[in-house]
């Protein structure tokens, strides 16, 4: 099952320490109630380790914009960005090393199903895969040159993308092969997400 949300919910929110530090934030990535990063303009990247109420300021060794973040663990992380930028840390986020995606195409999220496999997707449907941590990523056929924004998997060999003009894919045999999917909307979708093997949501919001 699909479930499409075009809908925006309105609540209460406050600012969190730092305040506005003067770069946007594209994306946030939380592996328990208190530790969390989120990536943004700049290679900003921010850490909190009390849920949010203070953030430091982590140095991620470029100032492309940073779209997407994926942890596995407190230690084990994936940034991806502008110019097909792939960067990763096994400390927490104190240290970076950049990894190469052998692509020029703007990634605008990842997603690691644990510390070895990944999957990234991008500009002109670019989707490309690790098995290996990072160490060699491979550039799949996803049968699109649509933008793609969101990616999320089940277990390893189960994930599913998402992208511009309403583009659902799905692979079930990690990444060998994706299939589309018909989503019935045409509006851009930037982000996915599994809940469990018969519910998948599906964001729509505003492009980057």
């Amino acid at each position: 099952m699909f479930v499409l949300f075009p809908c925006l919910i309105y609540a209460q929110w406050f600012w969190q320490n730092p305040l506005p530090q003067g770069n946007d934030l594209y994306a946030v990535t939380f592996v328990s109630n208190e530790l969390g990063w989120a990536v943004g303009n700049s290679g900003t990247i921010l850490k909190t380790t009390d849920g949010g109420i203070t953030w430091n300021t982590k140095a991620s060794g470029t100032t492309n914009i940073l779209s997407g973040v994926s942890f596995i663990s407190e230690s084990y992380g994936t940034a991806v960005g502008d110019s097909g930028i792939i960067i990763r840390t096994t400390n927490g986020g104190d240290s970076w090393a950049f990894q190469s995606s052998e692509i020029t195409n703007h990634l605008y999220n990842v997603s690691f199903a644990d510390s070895n496999n990944g999957t990234a997707v991008g500009a002109n449907g670019k989707i490309l895969r690790t098995a290996n941590g990072g160490m060699t990523w491979i550039l799949q056929l996803s049968g699109t040159n649509s933008t793609l924004k969101g990616v999320s998997h089940l277990e390893m060999n189960s994930w599913i993308v998402v992208g511009e003009g309403g583009k659902i894919l799905k692979t079930t045999n990690g990444g060998a092969t994706w299939i589309q999917q018909v989503s019935g909307v045409t509006t851009n979708l930037n982000d996915v997400y599994f809940i469990d093997a018969w519910c998948i949501l599906v964001v729509l919001k505003n492009q980057l």
